[in-house]
Parts: structure tokens; C-alpha cells; sequence
């Protein structure tokens, strides 16, 4: 990208945010082809959060929808919640995550955030994992952040179980994929609404 004046690099900086809100600075930086410092003044005079932050105030408001699980039992930072439909998780890969050796992510963390967003996809009160087929398509290493995506292919009133596809991605690499069968007790969402309706009318 060639070199814009500040202002419009500000605006395409804002507009490049707000479609996709976990990119890094260092990132930002290369698209711009500016400095790290740049981007971090662009961003502070536009009162933009760094990339932590936006992820943190985004997962603070999808995870409170979550309804599978307790909010501390979420493996990742659900940054996009859409019940019975769609979902977002990113992942950090820390030092706790990895094998001291190599540095390579143990495959148990990358489940479990796959697991955990296909559990709290679920509107439901009781959702757990019946089975699951999963591939793990290439390593992920220390310092890479795991973007999980899932969908819910089952109709949200079907009973019994629910059938969720989830697709992890260090940027544009797929690096594990999952088709997980999901037990849940079938309570309709239009009965919860009326539960809850009912509930504050006491």
C-alpha cells in the first residue's frame, strides 16, 4: 500500500478496525507500510484500544450470552456469539499452552477452544459434547493467535443433539478443523423466552 497522508490513513486505519477488530498493530504497520509508532498514535488519537483491549470489551459482551457454560469454563475469548447459529473465538498462544521443548502448542489446548465455542454456541441451559471428529492440519506455535469459527447445522428447535462444525485458523493457515455432535436437552428458544417472561413479571 502506498503512503497516505495522515488523515486519510487514519480514516482507512478506523474504516480496516471496525471490519476486523483483532488485527496487531505490527500488522497494521506492514499493510501501511509506516511504523509501529505510527500506527499507535493513529490509533490513540482516533481512541482506539490496542488489539488486547478490543478483544477483552468484545469477549466481555459476547461471552455474557453464553448460557452452556460458566463464564470462566470458556476456553478462549468469544469475541462473536450468535446462539444456535455462529460464533468467533481467539485464542493467544501463551507459554502455558506449548511444549517447552519446541514451542509447538500442545493439541489439548487447541480442542478445547474448538470444544468450548461449540458447547457455548448451544441456547441451551445443558450442552455437552457426545462425539467429536477433528483433524489437526498443521502446527501452531508460541505467539500465534487461533481464530476459531463455528457453525451450528442443526435447526435450533431439533431435540437431542445439535451438529456444530468448527474451522481454527492462524491467519489465513486452517490449522485444525472439528465436527462435533453436541447433547442438549432440546428446550426450544421460544419456551426460554417465555420462561424468562414469565420470570420478571414476578
Amino acid at each position: 500500500m502506498e503512503r497516505l497522508p495522515k488523515p486519510k490513513r487514519q480514516e482507512r486505519l478506523a474504516e480496516t478496525l471496525r471490519s476486523n477488530p483483532f488485527v496487531t498493530d505490527e500488522e497494521l504497520a506492514g499493510d501501511f507500510g509506516v511504523s509501529i509508532q505510527t500506527i499507535r498514535l493513529d490509533r490513540m488519537e482516533l481512541g482506539i484500544p490496542e488489539v488486547r483491549e478490543r478483544i477483552k470489551q468484545m469477549a466481555a459482551v459476547s461471552q455474557s450470552i453464553v448460557r452452556s457454560l460458566p463464564m470462566d469454563e470458556v476456553i478462549g475469548d468469544v469475541i462473536d456469539l450468535q446462539l444456535d447459529k455462529s460464533g468467533i473465538s481467539i485464542m493467544e498462544i501463551g507459554e502455558e499452552h506449548v511444549f517447552s521443548r519446541t514451542g509447538i502448542a500442545r493439541g489439548h489446548h487447541i480442542f478445547a477452544q474448538a470444544n468450548s465455542l461449540a458447547v457455548a454456541l448451544i441456547n441451551d441451559e445443558v450442552a455437552l459434547t457426545a462425539s467429536a471428529d477433528i483433524r489437526y492440519l498443521r502446527s501452531v506455535r508460541l505467539g500465534e493467535r487461533c481464530v476459531a469459527k463455528g457453525y451450528v447445522k442443526s435447526a435450533p428447535g431439533d431435540k437431542g443433539k445439535a451438529k456444530v462444525e468448527v474451522f481454527t485458523y492462524v491467519g489465513e493457515d486452517l490449522v485444525f478443523q472439528g465436527h462435533f455432535v453436541i447433547y442438549r436437552s432440546g428446550k426450544s428458544a421460544d419456551a426460554m423466552r417465555g420462561d424468562s417472561v414469565d420470570a420478571n413479571r414476578h
